[in-house]
């Protein structure tokens, strides 16, 4: 994968864990185009992976490397996800959250629909790029109840934005740099919520390639329990060198 001068090596993979019977992250990414998209289904029911699957086959085929293209391509992610839902009489929604190199410039762009993540490691920091739309999250921020609370546990599974949502809000839409060294990791909750800060940060900075950092994260949420589907996906920026 390339953009802009830079290779992009990247790696992806998934696992359904423990708890449910089947695996309702929905993982792609674009061999002919720096594109990277995770979904993350709400519940274990038909609308799960209903929700997920339409929302990342409409976005891929749909999203174009700008803004206004971005939020387009959301906007019709959240109304085919609501329509593919209007006669199942179940909960149909997932999160959205995609890495869209740009081609022409030296940076990408960063969708952001639910609580999965997108973090990048650079000169041995890793920082969390995105906001989680959770309840969860609003109550972090503004204090509204110890981290460790009961309150605050529950308040991480009730989502203030996804793709499916009767309000249609808008996603997230951030630019980046990409720079030579950079490690993006996009993953869902049932990674981020099991593998600490601490590891995360080891592994992506140790791992030799893309491929072993996504293996061992994946090893790593189902060594904790696997009490969720796990999704990772690696991105690592260089220079020079062949397609990766």
């Amino acid at each position: 994968m390339r953009a802009a001068g830079l290779r992009l090596s990247v790696a992806a993979g998934s696992v359904t864990g423990n708890r449910y019977p089947a695996n309702f992250d929905v993982l792609h990414v674009d061999p002919a185009r720096p594109l990277v998209v995770v979904a993350d289904g709400m519940g274990d029911g038909r609308g799960s992976a209903i929700a997920g699957r339409t929302a990342v086959d409409t976005f891929v085929a749909t999203a174009v490397a700008d803004p206004a293209g971005l939020y387009a391509a959301v906007a019709e992610v959240q109304a085919r996800v609501r329509a593919a839902g209007a006669g199942l009489g179940e909960l149909t929604g997932c999160t959205l959250t995609a890495f869209v190199a740009d081609e022409q410039g030296p940076g990408a762009w960063l969708v952001q629909l639910g609580d999965s993540r997108v973090y990048r490691l650079r000169g041995g920091l890793l920082e969390l790029l995105t906001t989680d739309h959770t309840v969860a999250w609003l109550g972090a921020v503004h204090g509204w109840w110890p981290a460790d609370s009961a309150e605050a546990h529950a308040a991480r599974y009730r989502l203030t934005r996804y793709a499916g949502h009767p309000g249609s809000p808008e996603p997230d839409v951030l630019s980046v740099t990409v720079r030579p060294g950079d490690t993006y990791l996009l993953c869902t909750d049932g990674l981020s919520e099991q593998v600490g800060y601490e590891r995360l940060a080891g592994v992506l900075g140790t791992a030799a390639d893309p491929a072993r950092a996504v293996d061992t994260l994946l090893t790593d949420s189902l060594a904790a329990g696997g009490e969720d589907n796990a999704t990772a996906a690696v991105l690592r920026a260089g220079t020079g060198g062949g397609d990766g």
